[in-house]
């Protein structure tokens, strides 16, 4: 089963090279188009944690641009 990408697209960078809108990692960006599906299950889990542990006004700045 293939895993939808995470992408919402708000694609900015923030500190750490971590997309503010997704959460994703340049990195994992670069290779989601041929990632594994559990690779992209892991990739998407991390992201999710990332994402809950943005600042308060960064998800603010994000969810404005929505």
């Amino acid at each position: 089963m293939d895993v939808p990408s995470p992408c919402v697209n708000i694609c900015t960078l923030g500190p750490g090279e971590v997309c503010t809108g997704c959460g994703r990692h340049i990195d994992e960006i670069a290779v989601w188009g041929s990632a594994t599906a559990a690779e992209k299950q892991r990739i998407v889990a991390a992201a999710r944690d990332r994402l809950a542990r943005l600042p308060s006004s960064t998800v603010e700045q994000r969810q404005a641009r929505a």
